[in-house]
């Protein structure tokens, strides 16, 4: 409210389809980045979705000093699918990859998400990645590296080899601190990986949350019966990034 000027109380609500945080989507930057939006259109002083992202990174990194990234609150402002560059200058780069609907779709569709059942506070986690990340340039490294090679798949229309992209990721991820994997995920995981899955990763900081499955659509029903214990949660990608969806002042 400070940040976008607000001097008298106002009411929020909020209302979510996944559970607190903790789950490694990305809620606290999706909140923040569409609290923002809300409140400039609320003065109908519309900001650009960059200003809303940059303002959302001050406001979690500067001001509350959490130990997180930028991708969060870039990707709620934006929507869509995108190649994001994050220079030391703090300059981003956000460039849209021109994929064809049709493959985007096939893509959505062999993509599973699936709620381990615990959230976790991921600022733990996240504490002790960055405290190691001296010792650890040689898989950020690695991990970074795996973006160029990943967009090239998803450009050439591979999707079974962008989806092993995510295996390969985890694997390195797992090495940059303790608590990112734990016996429950690597149980669930190879479950998964045995009725048909080809590749996954916990998302966020990991240790719990919400498992990202690469599954060709006619293995699914044999991954739901695996594992019918944990929910899954379908999804789409978001085309648009944050808006308003109803408006009374311009109404």
């Amino acid at each position: 409210m400070r940040k976008t000027g607000i001097e008298k109380g106002v009411e929020i609500t909020t209302l979510a389809d996944v559970p607190s945080e903790g789950t490694g989507l990305g809620s606290s930057g999706s909140v923040t980045v569409g609290l923002l939006n809300t409140f400039y259109l609320y003065q109908v002083q519309s900001q650009p979705a960059a200003i809303l992202a940059r303002q959302a990174c001050q406001i979690e990194i500067d001001i509350l000093k959490r130990p997180i990234g930028k991708q969060d609150q870039y990707s709620a402002a934006f929507g869509n699918l995108n190649l994001i560059k994050f220079n030391p200058d703090d300059t981003v780069i956000l460039q849209h990859l021109s994929i064809d609907e049709e493959i985007k779709r096939e893509l959505e569709n062999n993509l599973m998400l699936i709620y381990t059942g615990i959230t976790r506070r991921s600022s733990d986690i996240l504490s002790e990645q960055k405290k190691n990340t001296k010792d650890k340039i040689r898989v950020l490294n690695g991990i970074r590296e795996m973006v160029e090679e990943g967009k090239e798949y998803l450009i050439e229309e591979e999707l079974d080899d962008f989806g092993k992209l995510l295996h390969q990721g985890w694997e390195r991820k797992k090495k940059l601190a303790q608590g990112i994997d734990n016996p429950r995920i690597e149980e669930i995981y190879q479950a998964a990986r045995k009725a048909g899955a080809l590749a996954g990763k916990i998302s966020g900081a990991g240790g719990d949350g919400f498992l990202l499955l690469y599954c060709p659509c006619q293995q699914q029903n044999r991954i739901r019966k695996t594992l019918k214990n944990l929910r899954e949660l379908p999804f789409r990608f978001e085309e648009e990034g944050t808006k308003a969806i109803f408006n009374v002042r311009e109404g």
